[in-house]
């Protein structure tokens, strides 16, 4: 029998404390009524101590008081309905529909924590999704269960870039049809111009069909933008595992999620750790990282792209620090490609995906594709070198070899980095694009290609 409890001991913001319970569970879902306006709230348990709960409310907390609320505790986790009808639909951060499609009917209601994903039954990601995007599908490949985050700054374009991969990417294997390939977009505290930008761009590629929206605004409540990545994980989860598709996930801005986690553990007055974020924020990034996979036996996969805004440019702040040790690798975004009206503005040098090795080569993209990749890197990153000599000796003083590895870096960065928003390439298309380049290059200077590729391919 579920009890009703009327006095409460203490309401701070959206957290309200109770005394005096019996059998409340951690992550328990409560019913919370306003006495006076019959308004309806929905509240989590996020910490017991004795006969103590404290709970924090989804919703406006506006005009609640300790002696105004009807609090009843439902004795179940939260849970969101899910079933194939939300593919194209958009939902909140607590998974209530607001495209006016209604709600979602199902018989089966999931619980947003996931269920935890045995390590031994883990199947190592293999074979590539392809977005695209040559500076990513050549140097850094995204391969289908891995977790690659987008490292970027205030002002540089990582809402167009999340917005071009999901218009563009697919499953790269032959035959395929994209019909087993989903995508679930996750926003988290985007202001509504943004947000309207990512549902117009996706309804003007034709491609909402195969997306899921979980929108938290700016303006809406911190509790719901906690919330939001769990509910889009959790829908993600359901795609991949149960109606066997490819799910790639999407999550902006990372960064708002874990300031959000920040406001929340001032409030419960918790010991702060590294610049007042609270000392659980690697545990639970881990917790919504690590739902990314595949399982072996099990057709479908989740591949999950995080996006996050370091503050002042700084990789090593808390959130992109502890999000490379989860990962497994990193797309960083260069303010100065920005700066030259380059899009998108990929910093070949410091990103890296750590899987590639493994989803590349004949049998998933070309036999070409691993050693193209190295020779790209290491003659862009003799580039740099050569430019910063160039500005203490000067260009005309360079070396017939060092101005072509100029130019072969000016037009690297133009014309194979640099790519317009609506442009999409091929993995084949990327790998003739490089080699166009690397042409540029004596024959002898490429040394990391193997020499029957060099011969068959130069």
């Amino acid at each position: 029998m579920k009890k009703e409890y009327l006095s409460l001991d203490n309401v701070n913001g959206s957290l309200i404390d109770l005394s005096g319970l019996h059998h409340v569970k951690y992550g328990e879902i409560v019913s919370i009524t306003n006495s006076e306006t019959k308004e309806e709230l929905v509240g989590r348990v996020i910490g017991i101590s004795d006969d103590k709960a404290t709970v924090q409310i989804f919703g406006e907390s506006m005009g609640v008081s300790t002696e105004n609320l009807r609090v009843v505790f439902e004795g179940r986790p939260f849970e969101i309905p899910l079933s194939p009808a939300i593919l194209g639909r958009r939902f909140s951060g607590i998974g209530q529909a607001i495209d006016n499609g209604g709600p979602i009917y199902s018989g089966k209601f999931y619980n947003v924590n996931g269920q935890p994903m045995n390590p031994v039954a883990r199947e190592y990601p293999r074979n590539f999704i392809q977005t695209g995007i040559r500076a990513i599908d050549s140097v850094m490949t995204l391969i289908r269960g891995q977790k690659l985050p987008i490292f970027s700054g205030s002002g540089l374009p990582h809402n167009e870039l999340a917005a071009q991969i999901i218009r563009q990417a697919n499953i790269a294997d032959s035959g395929k049809d994209g019909a087993d390939f989903a995508v679930v977009f996750c926003g988290m505290g985007l202001k509504r111009e943004v947000a309207s930008f990512f549902t117009d761009s996706f309804m003007e590629a034709g491609v909402m069909d195969k997306v899921v929206i979980y929108m938290n605004y700016a303006d809406d409540p911190i509790m719901e933008r906690i919330i939001a990545p769990k509910c889009a994980l959790t829908a993600a989860e359901y795609l991949a595992f149960e109606e066997h598709k490819h799910v790639l996930v999407i999550m902006t801005d990372m960064t708002s999620y874990g300031e959000s986690l920040r406001e929340v553990s001032s409030q419960r007055q918790e010991v702060p750790s590294r610049k007042g974020y609270p000392g659980y924020l690697y545990s639970d990034l881990a917790a919504l990282y690590e739902r990314a996979g595949m399982i072996r036996g099990v057709e479908g996969s989740v591949t999950l792209i995080p996006i996050l805004t370091m503050p002042s440019d700084d990789i090593t702040h808390p959130i992109p620090d502890l999000t490379g040790y989860i990962t497994e690798g990193q797309i960083v975004l260069s303010r100065d490609l920005n700066g030259q009206g380059i899009y998108p503005p990929v910093n070949i040098l410091d990103s890296l995906s750590r899987l590639m090795k493994d989803g590349i080569g004949e049998e998933y993209t070309r036999k070409d594709h691993a050693d193209v990749s190295a020779q790209l890197f290491a003659s862009y990153s003799r580039c740099i070198e050569v430019r910063s000599l160039a500005q203490i000796i000067g260009e005309e003083e360079l070396s017939e070899g060092d101005q072509k590895i100029l130019t072969f870096g000016k037009r690297f960065e133009n014309e194979f980095i640099g790519q317009g928003f609506n442009e999409s390439s091929t993995i084949g298309q990327t790998l003739d694009k490089a080699w166009e380049l690397l042409r540029i290059l004596p024959k002898d200077s490429l040394v990391r290609i193997d020499p029957k590729l060099l011969e068959e391919y130069y």
